[in-house]
């Protein structure tokens, strides 16, 4: 596994006890965390010389098409979706197209990619949500007994309600008896408003590994959200939602919000509280629905998602037209690479194993 962050290396590593993966670093910035990691485009103009080693390249973003911009590339790539979320599933991303094997979680991802023409039948296949598979016994957040709700707003502004209406979310749940509220915006949220409580009864993070690993999701007992996949993440097991449509959008009957079914939809702030009072309530009507959208969304059959992934992959490979046995090996790569390259990778391999992976992740 290739990753430009140690702390991102030491991540994955936590969920590795039998240290099965290899680890390398590649670093190309001083930008060193989990989320502040250096800029795509200058990581694949950095390692081109070692991407391009490899016969196929495993990615769950669409910035390493770029690659093929360089006519000695000639590797297979295939994406694995991060999220099964409908307004963030970008079916006028073109960049999509250019992957060799796309492996999505469940049926409506494939059917919609489909019909943009940014898939076809043959090269998408569903595979589940791997990240289930990692879920554990729920955090203990707070120290009081009171429920939670999950305020998780997506990065993008043309879909959060942060940038215009997160203050005042907050500040309804400070007053509001009875309940916890944990404030956890998607780890690439920037800019917007610095909001900040001093109230016992709100926690707000703005990017921890808690934010990623389905702690708060697990954790909740009521999400609050607008555009994030997350509520996907939540609804692993049925429970009240309320979306902020902070954008006042015509959301019945447009697949981009089609989550919005889901639960209550408020437009202001102030019908949070209310919301929030009758969400128990109203969940036998919302549960089905949740229920049938999980079943489109994610594919939970009898095997493992980390399994048929590795099995869509290991077919893809043994039956690739692209697939060369000329390709230098990475250990070959090292070897006729500029030597500032060259000793960077070595000293990566210093840091996170000896052995070169036949494949990059």
């Amino acid at each position: 596994m290739l990753c430009p962050s140690r702390a991102g290396l030491k991540f994955v590593r936590k969920f590795d006890a039998e240290r099965r993966l290899r680890l390398i670093w590649t670093p190309a910035a001083w930008r060193d965390g989990l989320f502040d990691l250096p800029p795509r485009k200058r990581v694949l103009r950095a390692y081109g010389w070692l991407f391009r080693r490899y016969p196929i390249l495993v990615t769950t973003e669409s910035t390493s098409v770029r690659l093929r911009d360089d006519p000695r590339f000639n590797s297979n790539l295939i994406r694995i979706r991060h999220g099964v979320g409908d307004a963030a599933t970008r079916l006028d991303d073109e960049r999509i197209r250019a992957f060799d094997l796309s492996l999505v979680g469940g049926e409506k991802d494939k059917k919609r990619l489909i019909a943009s023409g940014l898939a076809t039948e043959e090269n998408c296949i569903v595979t589940g949500y791997a990240k289930f598979e990692l879920v554990g016994t729920p955090a203990r957040v707070f120290t009081d007994e009171k429920p939670i709700a999950l305020y998780n707003p997506h990065c993008r502004p043309d879909l959060s309600s942060w940038f215009d209406q997160g203050e005042e979310l907050v500040r309804q749940m400070e007053q509001t008896a009875g309940w916890n509220l944990i404030v956890a915006p998607h780890v690439k949220l920037q800019g917007g408003p610095e909001i900040r409580s001093a109230s016992a009864n709100i926690l707000i993070d703005r990017g921890s590994s808690l934010s990623i690993d389905m702690s708060y999701t697990s954790a909740a007992s009521v999400y609050i959200g607008d555009g994030s996949s997350q509520v996907y993440e939540f609804l692993m097991r049925p429970r009240p939602c309320i979306f902020v449509n902070a954008h006042r959008v015509e959301w019945q009957d447009n697949d981009q919000y089609a989550h919005f079914g889901l639960g209550q939809v408020i437009d202001d702030p102030s019908q949070l509280p209310e919301a929030l009072a009758r969400a128990e309530a109203l969940q036998s009507h919302y549960e089905p629905l949740q229920r049938r959208a999980m079943d489109a969304s994610i594919d939970r059959g009898p095997v493992p998602p980390s399994k048929r992934q590795a099995d869509a992959i290991l077919e893809f490979a043994g039956t690739s037209s692209r697939k060369s046995a000329s390709l230098p090996t990475p250990s070959a790569a090292v070897c006729n690479a500029p030597q500032q390259e060259k000793e960077v990778h070595i000293r990566s391999r210093a840091e996170h194993g000896r052995h070169q992976p036949t494949a990059a992740a």
